[in-house]
């Protein structure tokens, strides 16, 4: 006789829209773990289907391509960014925590503030150029509309207003937070068709550009530090979201395919297209039609889609710059507070969630009103990425190499303000993971070549051309195999199945002390459930 199948364990009741979260980034129990990939397309979409992606996509133009140009380079920075993005996403339902978090097994139970430090950085870029970009819109179509003057004190309350209400919704929780990605990606995908046909009549796709066949050579000798350039802003967008995964896919089971939960992420950054092609196609008709509004010394893209709109556009503008920012806003600071309650443990979740919102506030009013805009936005991002990229190659590879087996109770030692456990290595450090780390990002840095921005003290040994994100991937993936082979870890951090493409050594792991949760099983607590393949 056949045993019966044993019952599923119980879900719990999801908590209302308006309950605070408690968790932080504690491992998320697998009764309330009731979200799905869908969930987390919806989420990963909504934050990039929005006003400041299509900033984003007008950088191909204002970097002189033509429409066709500029099309491969978003095609190539999306694709690229989306297979690098991807792997990203299993980390948070085999360990039902954030990406930083995880990446204690791979950096060591101290080197895993590497990740909150990225994870920072990346919120304060893209939530600012969510406010900056959904402010100007909003106070733009105002104009146009009910005649609202367009000064720096109506810029600033608009900004100030718009991420006072992100910030609300963040400090509510995941939940009202995919609420408001469930709305967002419905109506601003509806509001970018809606678009498509406001201006179709003045789109041209023959757009030229500034490297035509009349250019001289020094404008020539430009086109491929420009299309690199172009490709690697768009590029940053998918990887941005790389330290964020976690925070949203912790709360799907563990159980789900890993399939699925790659290629929700996958997909969901194909999905961005649709806006970036929209600030593309938009972008090549200001130029034609308005070019004083893509001059570089003073690009102003929001101040030229609205030149360029038939009247009765302006209020779907205004939408979209609403629903859109809010979606981006939200996904990008969520994550960060959740974090850095975690890393500073006076601070719950909710205080430093408004910690990081006051200082990205902050951020917002200096880059907007006392520094190049665009300038700072193209360096900025561009630096993320090469730090973020070779991070993410470290996690990728050491998830390989583990064969997707991880202890969550030593994960947390950190967070408990504990010693010890299977990822204690050297003091807190593990120095391969560390060394592949900083060596592949400084190197991606000292090659950076970002014209008339940003060049690296070895970035023009290129002829010009951008070779740090390339430069930096794989040197991070090279070093870090290397050092795992030759100096290998301990066999406690791999599980019962061993190591693959690593080298292992028996050495005692300390016993986990020190305040924080007591456990009567000693240092070792069982291996957590692994996605099915």
């Amino acid at each position: 006789m056949t045993p019966p199948s044993p019952e599923p364990a119980p879900t719990a009741p999801a908590p209302s829209l308006t309950e605070v979260e408690s968790h932080g980034v504690d491992r998320i129990p697998d009764a309330e773990r009731s979200a799905t990939p869908f969930d987390l397309f919806r989420l990963a979409f909504g934050g990039a289907n929005t006003f400041s992606t299509c900033v984003l996509g007008a950088f191909p133009i204002l970097f002189g391509l033509s429409f066709w140009q500029g099309l491969a380079a978003t095609v190539l920075g999306v694709v690229v960014g989306a297979l690098i993005l991807c792997p990203m996403a299993v980390f948070g339902p085999v360990n039902g925590t954030n990406n930083a978090v995880s990446s204690s097994a791979h950096l060591g139970v101290h080197g895993r503030v590497v990740g909150s430090f990225l994870s920072l950085l990346t919120a304060v870029a893209f939530f600012s150029i969510s406010v900056w970009s959904s402010g100007d819109a909003l106070v733009g179509g105002a104009h146009r509309l009910f005649g609202l003057p367009r000064g720096d004190l109506t810029y600033a309350v608009a900004y100030a207003l718009f991420a006072g209400l992100v910030l609300a919704v963040c400090v509510y929780g995941f939940r009202f937070m995919l609420f408001v990605n469930k709305i967002a990606v419905t109506s601003a995908t509806l509001l970018f068709v809606v678009g498509v046909f406001a201006f179709a009549g003045d789109f041209d796709a023959s757009y030229a550009g500034v490297f035509t066949d009349s250019a001289d050579a020094a404008t020539q000798s430009l086109f491929w530090p420009s299309f690199i350039g172009a490709a690697l802003i768009v590029l940053s967008n998918p990887v941005s979201f790389g330290a964020f995964l976690g925070d949203w896919s912790r709360y799907i089971p563990a159980a789900t395919p890993r399939r699925r939960v790659i290629g929700a992420a996958f997909l969901s950054q194909l999905a961005t297209l649709l806006p970036f092609v929209f600030g593309l196609g938009t972008a090549s008709i200001i130029a034609a039609k308005a070019p004083d509004y893509v001059d570089p010394a003073a690009p102003d893209f929001v101040g030229g889609l609205l030149a360029i709109s038939p009247g009765w556009f302006f209020l779907p503008v205004c939408l979209l710059a609403l629903i859109g920012g809010m979606s981006t806003g939200t996904t990008s600071l969520y994550g960060t507070g959740l974090d850095f309650s975690s890393v500073f443990p006076r601070l719950s979740r909710v205080q430093a969630t408004v910690l990081v919102g006051v200082v990205s506030i902050g951020f917002i009013f200096v880059g907007r009103f006392a520094l190049d805009l665009v300038q700072s936005i193209s360096t900025f991002a561009t630096m993320i990425i090469t730090c973020t990229t070779p991070w993410m190659v470290v996690m990728m590879l050491g998830f390989y190499t583990r064969r997707g087996w991880y202890d969550p109770d030593a994960l947390q030692v950190f967070n408990r303000r504990q010693r010890g456990g299977r990822y204690w290595f050297a003091h807190g450090w593990n120095w391969r993971g560390m060394t592949a780390w900083w060596v592949s990002a400084l190197l991606g840095v000292l090659f950076t070549n970002i014209p008339g921005q940003f060049v690296g003290p070895l970035g023009d040994l290129a002829n010009g051309v951008d070779i740090g994100l390339p430069l930096s991937l794989a040197v991070a993936a090279v070093l870090y195999l290397a050092l795992l082979r030759f100096f290998p870890e301990p066999r406690a951090v791999y599980g019962p199945q061993g190591a693959r493409l690593a080298r292992t050594v028996d050495v005692p792991v300390p016993p986990i002390t020190g305040p924080g949760k007591d456990t009567d099983e000693g240092p070792l607590s069982e291996p957590s459930a692994t996605l099915r393949a």
